[in-house]
């Protein structure tokens, strides 16, 4: 047993003085207390929880044998009113702590995001050099150790405060379940606060990075006090509040994100939410449900990358000549093959100058595609994904730009009205180059994911189908376009439609149309065989129906002999432009039958065959199969004399009054064939 007297030394009172309370932190108040000297220490130093337990060791073992002495009983009618004290101090200072970690816990969270940060980055180094050691794409986790995160926060922490566990233990000391629920009640209610965001968080990354050190630093903290305390936070309740909490976060992130417009904003975004989760984790937080939100963010980070290349590939193709690339020298042809994978062993042996049979645009489409790319990697990194997984996410990624965004813009440039039959013939050219073009961007994607596709089942892209809708809706809009053409030298046309003689050459505007129709041939030379024949006959059966048309329009009342026989002079012209082979691939007489109906006509009429046509209606061999009665008909009855004035048949009537007798025997009967045309149908 130990000698009173040693007790009465290590406890030294001080009966002979007045001492001020030091508990009173300024209150205007003292008392005559008979205090311990290791008391005193502590409670001067504010280690009231040590000062606590020494008292509680004073009267469980060291009172007890010196209760005799007045010293003593003094003691011990004075430590309740000291506790008493210490109880209200402390409240004081627990309610200064948790003011104390609200305000610090920006700081204590961006420490903690950036030792998660120099952890990625030393992460990344390692495997940058394992790439380089074993040829291999490793993956590896760059999840932040645990031990080393807390380590180091915790020392960090302590700095803040060197008081704060020794409130914490004090108040649990006192009245532990009374703490208990205020401190959980106060830091939910400091939890709602920091899950609030800015209004306009969305605008800026520093708002996003605000919001994530505040909530780390929130539960760096809870972590801190797990793990420094017993009873006062459990390992439940802090995932129940981290459950709670990661709610709100993603429902957050999910609405601000929505409002980003900038792709570079977003990736930040996605860096901020990789370092909030990663820093987290190492404290023993679950992340995963951010990563599944990161896959949600990850397509809007590619749609907004989209709508910004629509406005590359729009300032692409308003910037381009649509003339194939001319080079003077080597050095040229070696700069445009550097930026565009082109080969064709021909033009490489032709001297110079010379062209490149694509225009500027297509060099620089493939760039962007290219940046594109690149721009999808940076969300794809830092996700704890498999390369195999990038490489389907890329390779997504980039069949949705050639399939939605520049399969857009081509047939939007298309569709231009400035775009005009040139053009459209270059961009059928450079679509075509630009898809042979697709299986090197397969390889560049193949490059930086060492994904190889014929060990892996990988996604194709759709470069083929992308490219041959465009060309479709090009060569439909060069059709269009050519007859449009067509159409306005057929509306310059000015006949005499009742003229007696034909002037003995070709009207001028169907002279300056075949003109017009052989130049622009010249350019289809380029296209595709089928799409230059195509758009030939197009031409020829268009350009012909426009001229009967032109004969049997309802406006025009009265045709003369002479005006047919100079129409039959311009139709002489279109005949002969197609049998002159404008398109090579034509066989035999296959453009000169576009005109076969007006053909047929023409010479019906200039003959004047109505027995023959009559005889052989209906027969496959009849040499006029293709008049229609009712063509005839409405022909003829522009012909008939039905003005006394101006009887274009008199002189048929002066030399043999029979004629117009003839006439009205072959109406008669044409009218009879058209009403037996109309009863069978």
């Amino acid at each position: 047993m130990q000698d009173p007297s040693r007790v009465c030394n290590l406890h030294h009172s001080s009966r002979q003085h007045q001492i001020v309370n030091p508990l009173s932190k300024g209150r205007d108040r003292t008392r005559n207390l008979m205090v311990p000297s290791r008391i005193l220490f502590f409670l001067t130093s504010h280690r009231y929880y040590s000062a606590l337990k020494t008292m509680e060791q004073l009267e469980n073992v060291y009172f007890p044998r010196v209760s005799q002495y007045r010293f003593c009983q003094l003691m011990i009618e004075n430590l309740p009113k000291l506790r008493e004290d210490i109880k209200e101090i402390s409240m004081s200072d627990l309610k200064d702590f948790l003011e104390s970690i609200r305000k610090h816990s920006d700081k204590i969270g961006e420490t903690a995001m950036k030792q998660a940060q120099q952890q990625k980055t030393f992460s990344i180094t390692l495997q940058k050099q394992n790439n380089v050691k074993f040829g291999k794409n490793m993956y590896i986790n760059d999840r932040i150790p645990e031990e080393r995160n807390e380590i180091e926060l915790k020392h960090g922490f302590e700095e803040e405060d060197e008081n704060e566990e020794e409130v914490i233990f004090l108040c649990l000391y006192l009245y532990e379940e009374t703490f208990e629920n205020y401190y959980r009640k106060q830091r939910k209610k400091q939890a709602r606060l920091v899950l609030q965001p800015q209004s306009n968080m969305h605008e800026t990354v520093d708002g996003y990075r605000r919001y994530f050190t505040q909530i780390v630093g929130f539960f760096v903290v809870e972590d801190h006090i797990l793990h420094v305390t017993q009873g006062l936070v459990t390992r439940a309740y802090t995932d129940e509040l981290w459950n709670m909490a990661l709610s709100k976060i993603i429902a957050v992130l999910r609405a601000h994100s929505s409002y980003c417009t900038d792709p570079d904003l977003v990736l930040e975004l996605k860096n901020l939410i990789v370092i909030f989760a990663d820093t987290l984790q190492g404290y023993g937080f679950p992340v995963n449900r951010l990563f599944d939100l990161l896959f949600e963010i990850r397509d809007q980070y590619n749609e907004t990358l989209l709508k910004k290349w629509a406005g590359v590939f729009r300032d692409i193709f308003e910037e381009d000549n649509y003339s194939p690339i001319p080079i003077v020298s080597e050095e040229e042809y070696k700069v445009v093959i550097s930026k565009f994978p082109f080969q064709d062993p021909d033009l490489e042996k032709q001297p110079f100058p010379k062209k490149f049979p694509m225009s500027q645009s297509v060099p620089h489409i493939y760039i962007q595609v290219k940046e594109f790319i690149y721009a999808s990697l940076k969300f794809s990194e830092s996700l704890h994904r498999s390369s195999t997984e990038i490489d389907d996410m890329l390779r997504k990624s980039t069949n949705l730009l050639l399939t939605r965004t520049l399969s857009s813009c081509l047939l939007n440039l298309i569709r231009k009205p400035h775009i005009g039959l040139t053009e459209l013939v270059q961009i059928i050219i450079n679509t075509t180059h630009l898809e042979q073009a697709c299986k090197y961007l397969e390889d560049f994607i193949t490059n930086i994911t060492n994904i190889s596709q014929e060990t892996v089942h990988t996604t194709r892209l759709y470069g083929l189908s992308t490219f041959k809708d465009a060309r479709h809706a090009a060569e439909g809009e060069i059709y269009t376009k050519l007859n449009q053409k067509i159409d306005e030298f057929v509306q310059l046309a000015d006949y005499d439609w009742t003229m007696s003689e034909p002037d003995g050459r070709a009207s001028g505007y169907l002279m300056d149309l075949i003109n017009f129709l052989r130049s622009i041939f010249q350019v289809f030379t380029h296209l595709p065989g089928k799409v230059a024949q195509t758009a030939c006959m197009s031409a020829c059966q268009h350009l012909s129906t426009s001229l009967m048309q032109m004969l049997l329009d309802s406006e025009l009342k009265q045709i003369s002999m002479g005006a047919v026989q100079q129409f039959n002079l311009d139709v002489i012209q279109c005949e002969l432009f197609a049998s002159s082979e404008p398109v090579p691939g034509f066989q035999g007489d296959t453009l000169q039958l576009a005109f076969i109906d007006l053909r047929q006509l023409l010479d019906l009429f200039m003959v004047w065959d109505w027995s023959t046509y009559l005889a052989d209606y209906g027969q496959p061999a009849s040499k006029y199969l293709r008049v229609n009665p009712n063509t005839a008909l409405t022909l003829l009855e522009k012909m008939k004399d039905t003005s006394k004035k101006n009887n274009i048949f008199a002189q048929f009537r002066k030399n043999d009054r029979d004629k117009q007798k003839l006439i009205e025997t072959v109406v008669k009967q044409l009218r009879s064939l058209v009403n037996g045309m109309s009863q069978h149908s």
